[in-house]
């Protein structure tokens, strides 16, 4: 019975110290995260570039003359 719970503990341990699949998770979770400050942000975003590029092109008539 003792060798039992040993290798249980054993068994236990070893997949304590497995962190092969924290990378990838990791990297999930950060997608996950992005994407939704993407769906969230995007009408301020699409404004703040399309009054940039109409600043721009506003004002390309003063440095080519």
């Amino acid at each position: 019975m003792n060798e039992i719970c040993f290798k249980v503990k054993k068994h236990f341990m070893n997949l304590n110290q497995d962190n092969s699949g924290v990378a990838s998770v990791e990297v999930i979770l950060i997608l996950v995260v992005l994407i939704g400050l993407v769906i969230i942000f995007k009408s301020q975003a699409v404004s703040l570039v399309n009054k940039i590029w109409n600043t721009i092109t506003e004002n390309s008539g003063s440095i080519t003359g």
